[in-house]
């Protein structure tokens, strides 16, 4: 479970995140939905404890974040952008982050699964954004945590790549695994996650679970139907 209470975090003078309030059940997949800068990559940050806020409270099945470390080892991250040493081959690159978080964890079907074989020995700064993104999913998913979060994880992913993504995400599913995910993409919503969280101005706009809004989505689409729920809040 992920719990966050009156969660403030400003910028200068930019308040992104305005008090606020979510909880998400274990075993749920969310999507973290909003326009950009609403604050939802604040939030993700700041339970991952890359952002530290002025105020507010965030507890990681029921223990808060701050002042601590370990409760990261539950989580497994998939960033929209990760910045690695360009130097580094693909190989040690995995090697260090299995060093670094010293876990149980399993590259290789991975590995596999979106064909980087090739690309093992060769170095960050010789890869395509698409390659990145896989090698990136393979540091992601190669640790069984409880807990996976997603920042825009289909980007710069081809079609056949995504479909072995959203595949791997409904095995995890399966498995129990809380998932959050935030992405522009509204069929990688409606395929995977049950309730929306769309995130306004640093504040819960509205929460509605798929099921609910799922007659109307067949109607006018999942865009449509939040750019209703805009106009009626």
């Amino acid at each position: 479970m992920i719990q966050i209470n009156n969660l403030h975090k400003s910028f200068g003078k930019l308040d992104v995140l305005r008090g606020l309030e979510l909880t998400i059940d274990s075993g749920k997949t969310v999507a973290i939905l909003g326009p950009n800068g609403s604050g939802k990559t604040t939030m993700i940050k700041s339970i991952l404890g890359l952002v530290i806020p002025q105020k507010g409270e965030i507890l990681v099945n029921g223990n808060s974040v701050k002042n601590n470390w370990t409760y990261r080892e539950e989580i497994s991250y998939l960033p929209q952008i990760a910045r690695f040493p360009e130097n580094l081959k693909v190989k040690e690159l995995i090697k260090m982050v299995q060093d670094l978080r010293k876990t149980l964890s399993d590259p290789e079907p991975l590995i596999s699964l979106f064909g980087l074989e090739k690309f093992l020995d060769k170095s960050l700064r010789t890869l395509s954004g698409g390659t990145r993104q896989k090698v990136n999913v393979v540091l992601a998913f190669m640790f069984d945590s409880p807990i996976i979060i997603m920042d825009e994880p289909t980007v710069g992913l081809d079609p056949i790549a995504m479909i072995k993504l959203k595949k791997l995400i409904k095995e995890e599913q399966a498995k129990g695994k809380t998932i959050l995910i935030t992405t522009h993409i509204m069929s990688v919503v409606e395929e995977l996650v049950e309730e929306i969280i769309y995130i306004l101005e640093g504040k819960i706009y509205f929460r509605k679970s798929l099921a609910e809004l799922n007659g109307t989505v067949k109607k006018i689409g999942l865009e449509g139907v939040i750019a209703e729920i805009l106009e009626e809040v």
